[in-house]
């Protein structure tokens, strides 16, 4: 029960996507090549949700598990992840910004063409796990206890008006938690919750703050058997986990200025 297990975390899946989520977005191609390097290494992909059940009750996980996770509900998700993830029978999380997708609750803001919530709908009845990923995309560590419930409830009873389920897991905007944020996503009725980290995902780090791995547009084939693999991972995001540790702490002191403040 110990065993390390690759969580991907992708974004935008598009030909063109906009500037300001390029980096992060993966073209249609790798995407579907990346998906077919799994089947091959027999990899077994399981959702959030599998993995949560399966770490909170001792349960055992298939052979080689992966976990596929989709953030905020770019329109490519559908267009482009969907049909190749229907045919190789793997399962996924998509992890919806609830005020960025197209429809009654859209409040702006959104980087990219986002969702229709009949797409949502789609990939849900096709398999995919649908979780939250706050209501507007704020840093939520930054947030005032009320703006931070709000962001977290409201996500949560979006997802469950519109699809009749309430969703079991959360994806952290921007991978920025804090223990106060953490335990609000439990307040809400969220079961588990992602990160980023960019390392493997082990049950000793929590249902509240398991690690992902970030896959770019840059990630090449071997770059991304190796990420899966866990050969490499650290090496790979020195840089990122050292930003991501610097920036906790301006975080946090801009957090406490502004309480000081008030």
């Amino acid at each position: 029960m110990n065993e390390a297990v690759p969580i991907l975390m992708y974004h935008a899946i598009a030909h063109r996507p906009a500037p300001a989520t390029h980096g992060l977005s993966v073209a249609p191609e790798a995407f579907a090549e990346q998906m077919m390097l799994l089947g091959e290494r027999g990899f077994t992909p399981v959702t959030t949700a599998g993995l949560g059940r399966a770490w909170r009750h001792g349960e055992p996980l298939p052979p080689r598990p992966v976990l596929i996770t989709f953030d905020d509900g770019y329109e490519g998700v559908h267009r482009h992840a969907l049909p190749v993830l229907d045919e190789l029978g793997f399962a996924a999380t998509l992890f919806v910004s609830t005020g960025w997708l197209r429809g009654a609750r859209e409040e702006g803001g959104a980087p990219d063409t986002m969702l229709d919530w009949g797409q949502v709908r789609e990939l849900a009845a096709a398999g995919t796990e649908i979780g939250g990923h706050s209501h507007t995309h704020p840093q939520l560590d930054q947030l005032d206890d009320t703006r931070l419930r709000f962001e977290a409830l409201r996500c949560r009873e979006a997802i469950a008006e519109e699809l009749g389920t309430a969703p079991v897991s959360f994806a952290y905007p921007f991978g920025y938690s804090s223990r106060r944020v953490r335990q609000a996503v439990r307040a809400a009725g969220f079961a588990q919750s992602l990160a980023v980290g960019n390392a493997l995902a082990r049950r000793r780090q929590g249902p509240y703050a398991l690690e992902r791995v970030t896959v770019r547009r840059s990630t090449g084939a071997d770059e991304f058997v190796r990420l899966v693999e866990g050969r490499g991972v650290a090496r790979n995001f020195a840089r990122d986990r050292a930003l991501t540790k610097g920036y906790a702490v301006v975080r946090r002191t801009r957090r406490a200025i502004r309480m000081l403040r008030t």
